[in-house]
């Protein structure tokens, strides 16, 4: 009869294959479930009092129907139809409302009295908010001033506990409105333009019919708010956040204290929190039914690794509110080309964004306590921006699209400081007690007896397994970096499509690299110690790092490291149970007393070699085969065919006599008590369960975090080297968090089975060579190239540029027929887009100004008319310029100017309207059509020359946006016509086209 254990939880191959592997798929399968499935939006569409999402789907639908940047027609007609949708949804629930056009002395009364418990509403049609600003120029360089003419629509939705009066007027002698008596509302904001080559479904459109949802919502009976809600439709945001700042000027920018900025930064998938400025504010999304987003996101934006940004800064930064910034951000590729349209999205996004709103600005609107109130730092700094209490730092992350954790991030960094000084000492403490109970087998070479100390001491071998470790991950995780360098040298922007095959080759080339050095070495030198000491080196590695990342908390304010402080505390709970395993064992004196004991000496006290070698044999030659079923499934009784298996392995373990008594090795051990394979024979006694422990403490929840970011980030990274990004960056990111997901599993990998190490090898293979050789680009994953066409309309230079990256800019190029027989120019782009090639030619003349069919061409001298008259004596100028059919126009000087003012502007004291460093560029916007404008430029006298002795040069241009026809801007066209279909056409500035002439002011 055959005897064998059913434990399925012992350390040895089958079992820890098993399970390791499906500890893995339950974390790694909804991880990717969450990151690539958005959830279903509620199949009745109006599950929610005062909210129907398919009324939001076509609202939705006819924004997206052409594009609708700033300059363009169909801007305006979007305007009116969200103005009349607005007074739709309140007239639809019979809401008490007015509407204002002026804000003044004379603003026509507004009845007060509200019916029942609907809340009363303002709706303020903004023609008349105009901001002048500046931006500085990179490393001190001149930069760029704006003058901007608002057209933004503003909803109030007056709360419960507001202020009565209409506080938004002012009267005469009054800088500005008098501020709302309370504690200040909410504030919720979309920009209803798009860009010139963008339908703009997610961009901004998703967040637009968002907000009149909110509206309808908060207008329901039963729904109104305790505190106001001021809904802001911004216009012009694409260009230079021009309608938020505009909002400033606004009496209304003076009510909320609290933000929830919409956005959209890719075209569909989940909408993340982008960045927050506190936990406070953070904790009211987190109500949300599917939170999404870290913290992690918000440092790139704090440490400027993010380029873009949103109408974020100007609600945070100029007036000083505290929010949010809930945005899409995938698939890069489509976000601002003609597949951010609502095909490339979906109701579910829609409803993702929408409910999430609901609920914060839900959770916001009932809170009445003040911590949105009262002085702060920058109200004290600055008397103008809004006392909105002070906010605490925060780190903030989601759980599978469930949950989600709000932590202070001085909190999190006395968390970090109490790790870094107690689990050194609790495990300092317990290898003392070790030492103590001569149970430290760890660094130990030998024990010594006891009985007969003047004999030679007994070998442990407890330093077999220190180094291999650190060595298979030297090697392994090299490895992976290099890889990063090579897909990066022959094929840098497969990326671009194909993350999750860059993923695989990074994960399983450093699984199968490990397994192999790892399996081997033990294969060589056996030992139980194995995962104590990886554990060990693990545990110092991320001490040192969690120094760096608790530095980073506590002087630069960087929250996105709150991974490192859970995955330290996992590694050293592991840890911890490494040491406490070590008390299962015989004192290292009993165990060399009983190897001397039963080594074969006839005479006490003499000296013999023979306890050594014992020792060194049980070591070094265990009879058990590891891979044999005696160890694996439990060992065997004696039978008829045991010597067939084993007795070509018993020379080791020759029966040593010493007085008669004849046992073997495993009768002293009591059988119960084998050692795996060949490792040590004093581990028998080590529990066999321990591991399982240490992989649920040290794998599952640190690789969630980090999986989780890693999804997030690869996401936001892997198409942007189409914007002229690094590729490097990325592939090195991925690397680095390849290591950190499986560098945990490092103290197991040696018991794994070849099958899987072999599996995964095999698909490193294939994914390298595809990585290397596969084309990066489909029709789902456009390569986005950059347009724009120039005219000199002095001479009549008609040039067309395509901005993108080499070699695919060019290839692209010459599948335009009209680029055929040109001499195609090629050169790096160095001011819109670094990193990035541009190549002209000569293109096709636009038809932007006059009639398309092309009967009745405008000449290229009447697109744009200016005059300038330089005022006597002084380095001043007045240019009075416009252009036919456009509000957009810029004056590009060749040197920097000092000032500048536009007739009738406002000037606001927040916003300088020119830079330290002087300014080589106005920007101008009107909200009319073809309206002059007339400014005074200013510009600087040179050290030793009297004002009136120096001119000024430079380039009046003019911007045309508008591609909602065909025939207006022929070379677009034919580039969109020709271009094969793993291309996608953006912009590549705020003009489609461009058209300029020359002015030079002389002394």
């Amino acid at each position: 009869m055959v005897f064998r254990s059913r434990n399925p939880f012992l350390f040895t191959p089958w079992p820890v294959t098993a399970i390791t592997s499906l500890v893995v798929a339950v974390v790694f399968v909804p991880l990717l479930i969450v990151h690539l499935i958005v959830p279903s939006a509620p199949s009745d569409p109006i599950a929610v009092r005062g909210v129907n999402s398919s009324e939001a789907l076509e609202d939705l639908q006819f924004l997206t129907n052409g594009f609708h940047p700033y300059n363009s027609r169909r801007n305006d007609i979007i305007r009116n139809w969200l103005l009349g949708r607005i007074t739709a949804i309140l007239e639809d629930n019979n809401v008490n409302f007015s509407t204002v056009d002026r804000v003044a002395r004379d603003t026509p009364f507004h009845q007060r009295r509200r019916l029942d418990a609907i809340p009363h509403v303002t709706i303020f049609d903004d023609n008349v908010s105009n901001v002048t600003f500046s931006a500085p120029g990179p490393s001190r360089a001149p930069g760029q001033s704006v003058y901007f003419e608002g057209t933004n629509i503003i909803v109030y939705i007056r709360g419960t506990e507001d202020d009565d009066a209409d506080w938004w007027n002012f009267q005469d002698g009054e800088e500005f409105a008098r501020r709302p008596k309370g504690i200040g509302g909410i504030l919720v904001n979309a920009h209803y333009d798009s860009v010139s080559t963008g339908f703009g479904a997610t961009d901004d459109g998703v967040g637009v019919v968002t907000i009149l949802q909110l509206i309808k919502y908060f207008t329901t009976i039963g729904n109104a708010p305790r505190r106001g809600i001021v809904a802001l439709l911004n216009n012009g945001e694409e260009d230079f956040l021009n309608g938020a700042t505009a909002f400033t000027q606004h009496p209304i920018s003076k009510f909320a204290h609290v933000f929830l900025n919409l956005e959209g930064a890719g075209a569909g998938g989940r909408a993340t929190l982008f960045r927050s400025t506190d936990s406070e504010v953070t904790s009211f999304y987190g109500k949300s039914e599917h939170p999404f987003g870290s913290v992690f996101s918000a440092d790139g934006f704090k440490r400027g690794l993010v380029r873009s940004q949103t109408d974020y800064v100007i609600f945070q930064g100029v007036l000083g509110l505290r929010g949010l910034d809930i945005a899409f951000m995938e698939p890069r590729a489509r976000y601002h080309t003609d597949q951010d349209d609502v095909r490339h999205t979906s109701i579910d996004s829609l409803w993702h964004m929408l409910s999430a709103s609901i609920s914060t600005v839900q959770s916001l609107a009932t809170d009445t306590s003040s911590i949105f109130d009262g002085p702060n730092d920058e109200s004290r700094k600055d008397k103008l921006k809004l006392e909105t209490g002070t906010g605490s730092e925060g780190v903030w992350f989601d759980l599978f699209g469930k949950k989600f954790a709000v932590v202070r991030l001085h909190t999190l960094f006395a968390i970090s400081l109490t790790l870094l000084i107690t689990a050194p000492l609790i495990l300092i403490a317990i290898a003392i007690l070790l030492h103590r109970n001569d149970k430290l087998y760890l660094f130990s070479s030998l024990a010594y007896k006891t009985i007969h100390p003047e004999d030679d001491p007994i070998a442990l071998n407890g330093w077999k397994g220190f180094s291999r470790f650190p060595l298979a991950l030297t090697v392994a995780s090299s490895t992976v970096i290099g890889l990063a360098f090579l897909i990066n040298k022959i094929n840098p922007m497969i990326i671009y499509s194909s993350q999750y095959a860059v993923w695989s080759m990074m994960l399983c080339s450093w699984f199968s690299i490990s397994w192999f050095l790892l399996s081997g070495a033990d294969w060589a030198r056996p030992s139980a110690l194995h995962r104590a000491y990886a554990f060990l080196w693990i545990f110092v590695g991320e001490w040192i790092v969690l120094i760096a990342v608790a530095f980073s908390q506590d002087r630069m304010g960087i929250a996105g490291g709150y991974f490192v402080v859970f995955y330290f505390a996992a590694i050293f709970v592991a840890t911890l149970i490494t040491l406490l395993e070590l008390f299962a064992l015989p004192r290292k004196s009993d165990y060399a007393n009983t190897i001397h004991e039963h080594s074969g000496f006839a005479t006490p006290g003499s000296r013999c070699d023979s306890g050594s070698a014992v020792a060194h044999s049980l070591d070094e030659g265990h009879h058990h085969q590891r891979d044999s079923d005696a160890y694996h499934e439990g060992h065997e009784d004696a039978n008829e065919a045991t010597p067939l298996f084993l007795s070509h392995r018993r020379t080791t373990f020759a029966r040593y006599r010493s007085g008669g008594d004849e046992r073997s090795i495993e009768e002293i051990y009591h059988n119960t008590n084998l050692p795996y394979g060949f490792e040590q024979s004093w581990s028998g006694r080590l529990p066999k369960w321990a591991w399982l422990l240490q992989l649920i403490f040290a794998w599952p929840f640190p690789a969630i975090l980090v999986g989780q970011i890693a999804l997030l980030l690869t996401s936001a990274m892997a198409q942007t080297p189409a914007d002229g990004n690094p590729a490097l960056l990325v592939y090195v990111a991925i690397g680095l968090f390849s290591i950190m997901i499986l560098t945990p599993l490092g103290p197991f990998i040696h018991r794994f089975t070849s099958h899987l190490p072999t599996l995964l090898f095999l698909i490193f293979l294939g994914t390298l060579v595809y990585n290397l050789l596969a084309f990066p680009f489909s029709s789902n994953n456009r390569l986005k190239v950059f347009f724009v066409q120039k005219i000199d309309l002095d001479t009549g230079i008609n040039q067309v540029s395509l901005t993108g990256v080499q070699p695919y800019v060019r290839d692209i190029i010459d599948f335009i027929p009209s680029s055929g027989d040109q001499g195609i120019y090629c050169s790096k782009n160095e001011s819109l887009k670094l990193g990035l090639s541009r190549c002209s030619w000569k293109g096709l003349a636009p038809k932007v100004v006059g009639d398309i069919s092309g009967s009745s061409d405008t000449p290229y001298s009447d697109w744009l008319e200016f005059n300038m008259t330089r005022i006597s004596g002084l380095n001043e100028a007045v240019f009075h310029l416009f252009g036919r059919n456009s509000r957009a126009c810029k004056l590009v000087f060749d040197s920097p100017i000092s000032d500048f003012r536009v007739d009738d502007s406002s000037l606001d004291k927040r916003f300088d309207t020119v830079p330290e460093e002087g300014s080589k560029e106005i920007r101008l916007w009107r909200r009319q059509w073809e309206s002059p404008w007339n400014l005074t430029v200013r510009w600087p006298v040179p050290e030793g020359h009297s004002p009136g002795e120096d001119g000024i040069s430079g380039r009046v241009v003019c911007l045309w946006s508008d591609d909602n026809e065909n025939g207006l801007i022929p070379a677009l066209d034919e580039v969109r016509r020709y271009v094969p279909d793993w291309v996608a056409i953006s912009k590549l500035a705020d003009g489609l086209v461009e058209g300029s002439k020359a002015f030079a002011i002389t002394s």
